[in-house]
């Protein structure tokens, strides 16, 4: 598959629960992010092509923020390794810029390695 991503991921150590805005629900766990793109694990599959209302909690010492709301669509989705679980990437749709920031300072924080 080619590569199409602008910004090189990282690997987040903050577990970070994603919820759909609408219901409510967690749909999965963040496992990766750049400021135009993520990869969520989820115990469910998430379907390619369709656009989620998400949230994810941030860190406290984020004061000025306790959670991300945004809109991202779903991209690609496939088993994971762990045949229990499914991996979706996701590309972000139309980040303020001051959510921007605080993705970057979670890169930057809570990083782990590239991806």
């Amino acid at each position: 598959m080619q590569e199409r991503r602008k910004f090189k991921r990282r690997f987040i150590m903050y577990y970070t629960r994603i919820f759909d805005r609408t219901t409510g629900a967690v749909i999965g766990y963040l496992v990766d992010l750049s400021t135009d793109g993520a990869m969520v694990v989820s115990e469910e599959p998430l379907f390619p092509g369709v656009l989620y209302r998400l949230r994810m909690d941030v860190p406290e010492e984020f004061a000025t923020k306790g959670c991300l709301d945004f809109e991202a669509k779903c991209v690609w989705s496939r088993v994971d390794s762990d045949p229990r679980f499914y991996d979706s990437g996701f590309h972000l749709v139309d980040v303020p810029e001051g959510d921007v920031v605080i993705i970057n300072r979670l890169i930057q924080e809570y990083g782990f390695r590239d991806s």
